[in-house]
């Protein structure tokens, strides 16, 4: 299968990486042209002529600059490193890829859990997932960082905060020479960077990848490159959708949760100011402003390559879909992988594209080659479990936002979605059932009941794509002093999708495995293979969003509601891509509760859309004009699969508390 890659942006190293490439090519690829057609040169290309074996294994302290334990000294982080000891020796330096985590001896990284492991000396032996095994003997470092109050570093974990964030940032600024570090957690014993270049890459999943995005942010020189996966852009999404608690907890919960047993003895300040700070009624404070990246998109100088699945009900697309835009609106150079899967890692769902895309991504922005990777296409999107297709540029440049209506049908609860508004009057109720979730509505969708209301297109004559964020605005109102609202975009129809629902959110693990680079005694680079878990759909969510009715007045501080009184609320859906093909309904869905994905509120309200004043702003590639190809005349309704044996796609479990952990 071929490899794909971003889109058509000139990278800024483009007058000098020809000569850049050439010389690097002769260090590092002696064999970077065999292969080739007659007359036609490939690319350049990092290959693996370094040992493994003989590779340096050390461990860093870097100091901070902060005192997030109070303890009067500053913070020293561990940055474990593995390099390969051929360029030093013969004077020459090489870059850095690097995931800092506070997984490393809590909870584990990967599929498999893995955990860093010490030998008698302290030195470091295992260290979690592929990217030491396969990059290493290409001539790259892997540091692997503790952030402050995990595994072997010291201060607290502040969950997105300032501690996290410069726990990584200083490793970059001590690889570039602005930063002291030591060769031991207490002492005075100074520690060199001169085998670095300064140029890193900061890569991982979940937490990790939010730290990647974080310290982005901070415009950090010498952090070329970022790769989050499934990563969070701003800690309020991840606890609050719009103030509806998605969790019974705060980030005092996670913070304790990951921090070592040391850290939590000396944290109990740092705990309390992330109580204090984060209050459960969802308004918005100080903590979560110095939690949020996306407003800080502007200085970020780094290239992006953001994954994510398009059914992570752990960390929502929301995240995605925000910081996307904001990054776009930079002009950051930027790639982007969609699947179906949930809270997945591409290395187990697509591991060899994954593997030879990441290596040319690495290659091209810290060793400088010219391989191509930013003239090819931007988006790498899953169609059906396994299937891929590319585009360009994402969202597509033939995207246009339009505005959709929902009108009354043949029976309550049961109306239309079309392009003209309902006339005045037009109402439609529902009350709050928090026992009900997304999947029953779906499943509902074309009768009466009394927890939601449903609208929906006739069968489309066309495909009609939605590519990007959605919003819905309602006019609604309560019977109580409180309300909770749930907006959902569903594709009615026959499918094979990804199980994102079920524990292995769309992947099944295998007994097979594959190896990618080079082991050792305690680091082996073979890891167990995995396979689709597909599931048999007659209707599929594509993309949902959730608020607290009262922050129709502010987003960032809710009010209690007058009953009786109508009020007008815009309610964010996350970012997607999905086609609906021909013949399937396009469905929009209003509800309350959404159960296991939102706490529920403290009433039981019913609530009275005003339809005529209730509109749903789309992303359609083509805009309008596709939207009224689609619904155009009659199209022939694709047969339903058989009841029997069919499971349909698990319903969502309790949402997770930890973005990533436990080998999420």
């Amino acid at each position: 299968m071929p490899i794909r890659a971003r889109g058509p942006r000139s990278s800024y190293r483009s007058l000098v990486v020809a000569a850049v490439a050439a010389l690097t090519a002769v260090l590092l690829s002696p064999a970077g042209a065999q292969g080739a057609s007659p007359g036609k040169a490939r690319p350049p290309e990092s290959r693996p002529v370094y040992s493994y074996g003989d590779a340096v294994r050390e461990s860093v302290w870097v100091d901070t600059g902060l005192d997030g334990d109070g303890d009067g000294r500053s913070d020293r982080v561990a940055a474990d490193i593995v390099r390969p000891s051929e360029p030093a020796r013969q004077g020459r330096r090489i870059p850095v890829i690097m995931d800092a985590s506070p997984y490393y001896s809590c909870c584990g990284r990967g599929n498999e859990s893995q955990l860093k492991t010490y030998g008698a000396d302290g030195r470091p032996v295992q260290f979690p997932l592929h990217y030491d095994n396969y990059f290493v003997p290409r001539g790259y470092a892997f540091v692997a960082v503790d952030l402050a109050g995990t595994n072997r570093s010291d201060g607290c974990v502040d969950v997105g905060g300032r501690s996290d964030v410069q726990s990584a940032k200083a490793v970059i600024d001590w690889l570039n020479g602005r930063a002291r570090g030591y060769t031991t957690r207490t002492g005075s014993a100074r520690a060199s960077a001169g085998w670095s270049d300064g140029r890193t890459g900061m890569i991982g999943k979940s937490y990790d990848g939010t730290v990647a995005n974080g310290v982005a942010a901070t415009g950090v020189e010498g952090l070329r490159t970022i790769v989050p996966i499934g990563a969070i852009s701003s800690w309020y999404d991840y606890y609050f959708a719009q103030g509806a608690p998605l969790y019974g907890s705060g980030p005092e919960w996670l913070s304790g949760y990951v921090e070592s047993p040391e850290a939590q003895d000396r944290c109990a300040a740092v705990q309390q100011r992330l109580v204090d700070g984060a209050p459960r009624t969802g308004d918005w404070t100080g903590l979560w402003a110095g939690r949020d990246y996306v407003k800080d998109a502007r200085k970020v100088r780094a290239s992006v390559f953001a994954v994510h699945g398009m059914q992570d009900l752990n960390v929502r697309t929301k995240h995605l879909g925000q910081w996307w835009d904001a990054l776009a609106d930079r002009g950051v150079e930027r790639k982007i992988w969609l699947s179906q899967t949930g809270h997945v890692d591409p290395f187990d769902y697509r591991r060899a594209e994954w593997v030879g895309t990441l290596h040319r991504w690495f290659d091209h922005y810290l060793l400088g080659y010219d391989n191509g990777i930013d003239r090819e296409p931007m988006a790498d999107i899953e169609r059906h479990p396994g299937q891929w297709s590319t585009d360009r540029v994402w969202p597509p440049r033939s995207t246009r936002t339009t505005t959709v209506r929902p009108g009354t049908g043949n029976a309550p609860g049961v109306g239309t979605l079309a392009l003209r508004p309902a006339r005045p009057g037009a109402t439609e109720t529902f009350t709050d059932d928090p026992a009900q979730s997304e999947t029953d509505w779906a499943a509902d969708l074309d009768r009466t009941t009394g927890a939601k209301a449903g609208f929906r297109t006739a069968p489309l004559t066309t495909d009609l794509r939605l590519s990007g964020s959605s919003r819905v605005t309602v006019t609604a109102t309560p019977t109580t002093t409180t309300a909770h609202l749930s907006a959902v975009l569903v594709d009615i129809g026959p499918d094979t999708i990804r199980d994102y629902g079920a524990s292995g959110e769309g992947i099944t693990t295998l007994t097979e495995r594959s190896c990618w680079g080079a082991s050792t005694t305690g680091d082996s680079s073979c890891y167990k293979e995995t396979r689709a878990d597909t599931t048999t759909v007659d209707r599929t969510v594509v993309s949902r969003g959730w608020a607290d009715l009262g922050t129709y007045a502010d987003a960032h501080k809710g009010r209690p509601l007058v009953p009786g009184r109508a009020v007008t609320l815009t309610v964010d859906l996350a970012a997607t891509d999905h086609v609906v093909p021909a013949g399937h309904r396009l469905a929009l869905i209003v509800a309350g509760t959404d159960r296991d994905l939102i706490d529920p509120p403290d009433s039981t309200p019913t609530l009275t859309l005003d339809l005529a004043r209730t509109f749903a702003k789309l992303p359609f590639a083509g805009g309008t004009g596709a939207f009224v190809r689609a619904t155009t005349g009659s199209a022939a309704v694709p047969d339903s699969p058989r009841t029997a044996g069919v499971r349909g796609v698990t319903p969502p479990r309790p949402a997770a508390r930890v973005p990533g952990g436990g080998g999420a």
